[in-house]
């Protein structure tokens, strides 16, 4: 990938593809096309073979999608299915008509069975039952690493790069707490408790669950690893984590102190945990000299210090 390569992040607003937009430029590659949902409904076929045949991108970096928490994904599994999969097949389709020398994909963790043993490896996809919670999204993301993997068998070529991070966290997140995953939700509640100046915070579930969180930067930096190594690639996917869990009660406490609430917490026992663990083991590609640098805390003052930027100052809440 050389400065000069035309290099296309689909989703560069978002929390993925802004942190990667941001390695990008920092590494001195600036022949880098975006476009935003308002220009590119990277859903409609015909819109992304036009995109596709007049910018003739080299590399595409598939930021773009539908995410959310447990309620967004019970609330809405048809639009998380149709979404996504139809980003995915556009995208592919044309990357392959149009001569892409590297797509990278990105999966989710909820693609893994809901027992999984832990530390999940690689090989555990398709041996279990999924989560119901996140049923539709994770066959979406399955279908996802499933055709990388096919269009590289098909062609006989490991242009398509399948990358699976766990529970991704930082700048530039969706901080709805009715569409938004556990991080930047218990940002939100935490700070309005505060700002309210209320005594309880209500959070779902038991708080047992655990979880494993990495930082988008750190998934920025392993995507443009990736592809500097994608030779060395196997035709398969890759997980990437930090390899430290924590339950969502830990996870809470932690948030509660940056941001400073001082009131307590109540577990509503009576809403869903989903999984139980979902810690990934990325040994594979960390023996191929990558690490994770950003530690949790860290990132979690980050990612706050742009949630009161991105939608208190902004926004009007303080």
């Amino acid at each position: 990938m050389d400065k000069t390569s035309k290099i296309y992040v689909a989703g560069h607003c978002g929390l993925l593809g802004s942190a990667l937009l941001k390695r990008l430029k920092s590494e001195g590659y600036l022949n880098i096309v975006t476009r935003s949902h308002r220009y590119l409904d990277l859903t409609r076929q015909e819109v992304v073979e036009k995109f596709f045949k007049n910018e003739q991108p080299e590399y595409v970096f598939l930021c773009a999608g539908l995410t959310g928490g447990i309620m967004a994904n019970k609330t809405y599994p048809a639009t998380f299915l149709h979404t996504n999969i139809a980003i995915q097949d556009n995208v592919f389709e044309a990357s392959l008509k149009y001569n892409v020398r590297y797509i990278v994909f990105y999966g989710s963790s909820c693609a893994y069975p809901r027992n999984c043993p832990q530390p999940i490896k690689e090989e555990y996809l398709l041996t279990g039952e999924i989560e119901q919670t996140s049923e539709a999204y994770a066959i979406a993301k399955i279908a996802g690493i499933l055709a990388c993997r096919a269009y590289n068998s098909q062609y006989n070529a490991n242009r398509f790069i399948a990358l699976l991070p766990n529970t991704m966290f930082g700048p530039n997140d969706n901080f709805d707490v009715n569409r938004s995953h556990v991080i930047p939700s218990l940002i939100r509640k935490f700070h309005e408790a505060k700002v309210k100046n209320e005594s309880i915070v209500v959070l779902w579930g038991s708080g047992n669950p655990r979880r494993e969180f990495i930082y988008s930067e750190d998934v920025a930096d392993a995507s443009v690893f990736a592809v500097k190594n994608a030779k060395r690639l196997q035709n398969t996917h890759y997980n990437i984590g930090s390899g430290i869990d924590y339950s969502i009660k830990e996870l809470a406490e932690i948030i509660s102190e940056i941001v400073g609430f001082k009131g307590g917490i109540e577990w509503d026992v009576s809403k869903p945990n989903g999984a139980p663990k979902k810690l990934l083991d990325s040994t594979h590609f960390l023996n191929m000299g990558w690490k994770p640098s950003t530690p949790l805390e860290g990132g979690l003052k980050i990612t706050y210090e742009c949630f009161l930027n991105q939608c208190c100052v902004r926004g009007g809440m303080i």
